[in-house]
């Protein structure tokens, strides 16, 4: 890997916590993603699922974790299964984790090959009275393929159906939103990445330079700062294409007097960074331009005072729309009339402001966090309104990464990385 090796002390809290919520004897199994085909011997670059990696610092395939707090030996409380490493696969493939670099890594003691998953797993069973399954529930998963932990559900109900069935994910939801320290300084540093990028666009972008040659300036800055590269697909969106809010194409020549919406930012040790800022590929905001970027800038600053513990995210967005609703009216965009003949439903500013201003971000870019319950201190959000004018060929959207506290405004990640208007045009002018 490219990032620097975690304190293995983080995995530990990590496990700690999620088994001191699990029911009386009960076993968890937690495994690694696959590495998906593309056609011919052609793959995917692998991933490692979020959950494995957060319980146990592994970023590797074929590897599986079990959790049995009250199993009778301590050896069979935390155990580790991984590919079984060669000098043949060293050679082909690279080093793989040796069972003391495993134990390193995780702070596990106790490794198996793999082996010897399923005779292992026999024992743990005949000791255990449930099973937790890892499945995926986040609100915004849409899942077509049968991964390699969905697999293992139906090999397990199959094999051993007379043992009760508990969800790894309502644990999950609620212990990955709350950040420890070193995930913290992690996500700064995905941060402080993307801030590298950032500041090497100012002086690259001119007129006629294309959306794909910003990405490739990006990914160049993210890579040599030991990043794997974009914590998401990349958005470029020039001109009118900031208008579709998940532009990807990045194809497009950037026209003088337009503006450049880029919402791209880089991962680090597979943490997330989220941002998103708007450039004038002249160097320059033009009056109506600076205008918009200004009230947008506005309801970000006023969103995020907003972020502190207790508050509810539909309350939070409900008082967000109130913001913007007023500054689209000092726009111009809709009047009096618009608001009070609006429905409630649907708001009059969702017109030109139509998605959700902040969401939970961490190991994934919208991370594990449960909406319905109150926000608490070291939760990171992201906070990201826009404004979008068909008509007038350009769209605003900024975005920055905070750090909910216990008392006061949120720490924001991105503090650093240009924002003012007035300083955007200083630096790409200097």
């Amino acid at each position: 890997m490219k990032y620097h090796q975690i304190d293995r002390n983080l995995f530990i809290k990590n496990r700690a916590k999620f088994t001191a919520q699990m029911k009386p004897k009960s076993v968890a199994i937690f495994n690694s993603n696959d590495i998906y085909p593309i056609s011919a011997d052609s793959t995917l670059p692998f991933a490692q699922h979020r959950d494995i990696f957060y319980l146990s610092g592994v970023d590797q395939e074929e590897s599986i974790l079990l959790l049995f707090p009250d199993a009778p030996y301590e050896n069979q409380r935390e155990m580790l299964f991984l590919k079984e490493t060669s000098e043949h696969i060293a050679i082909w493939e690279g080093e793989k984790l040796t069972k003391d670099r495993a134990f390193e890594v995780s702070g596990i003691k106790t490794v198996h090959w793999l082996q010897d998953f399923e005779k292992v797993l026999f024992e743990m069973m005949t000791n255990c009275d449930t099973i937790y399954i890892n499945t995926n529930e986040h609100y915004r998963a849409t899942v077509e393929t049968e991964t390699r932990e969905a697999r293992f559900v139906k090999w397990w109900k199959d094999k051993y159906p007379a043992h009760a069935v508990a969800k790894s994910n309502p644990i999950l939801q609620r212990i990955r939103s709350v950040k420890e320290t070193e995930e913290l300084d992690l996500i700064q540093t995905a941060c402080n990445i993307t801030e590298k990028g950032y500041r090497r666009l100012l002086s690259f972008v001119k007129p006629n330079v294309t959306e794909y040659e910003i990405e490739a300036e990006f990914i160049h800055e993210f890579i040599r700062n030991r990043s794997k590269g974009f914590a998401y697909t990349p958005i470029i969106a020039s001109g009118n294409n900031a208008n579709v809010l998940h532009y990807i194409e990045n194809n497009q020549a950037c026209k003088a007097g337009d503006l450049i919406l880029l919402d791209v930012a880089a991962e680090y040790a597979n943490y997330s960074s989220d941002m998103t800022r708007m450039i004038p590929v002249s160097g320059k905001f033009n009056e109506r331009q600076k205008a918009v970027y200004n009230a947008v800038l506005h309801v970000k600053n006023e969103a995020t005072k907003m972020l502190t513990p207790g508050t509810l995210w539909k309350q939070y967005q409900f008082e967000v729309g109130k913001i913007m609703t007023s500054e689209l009216l000092g726009l111009g965009l809709i009047d009096k009339a618009d608001v009070q003949n609006e429905n409630p439903e649907w708001p009059a500013y969702k017109k030109y402001f139509m998605h959700g201003t902040s969401h939970h971000m961490g190991l994934d870019t919208h991370d594990y966090g449960i909406l319905t319950e109150p926000m608490q201190a070291n939760m990171v959000f992201t906070v990201e309104p826009g404004i979008y004018i068909p008509a007038e060929g350009f769209g605003i959207r900024l975005e920055d990464n905070v750090v909910v506290q216990e008392t006061g405004e949120p720490f924001n990640l991105m503090r650093n990385i240009p924002i003012e208007a007035d300083e955007i045009e200083t630096i790409m002018n200097f």
